[in-house]
């Protein structure tokens, strides 16, 4: 299984709580499809207290997983908004 590229791309992109509006992640996205999996590797700044759950109104927005052997949050649908 291929691994996920280390140094990855340049670009980052800011993503925030649908629900509260609240930062959770500065994370360098690859590609221009939806955010569906977060690589722990590629978050240049971490928002969160906890992980997956939200610091303002507490609700999950994601799980912790493993993708291609590479730990990574698995984004539950709707939760997180990118800009």
């Amino acid at each position: 299984m291929a691994q996920p590229n280390k140094k990855g791309p340049t670009k980052t992109v800011d993503i925030f709580c649908a629900k509260c509006k609240t930062p959770l992640f500065k994370y360098r996205k690859g590609g221009k499809g939806s955010l569906v999996k977060c690589f722990k590797e590629r978050i240049s700044k971490d928002f969160t207290t906890e992980p997956c759950i939200c610091p303002g109104c507490q609700g999950v927005f994601a799980r912790d997983t493993l993708v291609r052997g590479a730990p990574a949050f698995k984004i539950i649908g709707g939760k997180v908004i990118c800009k």
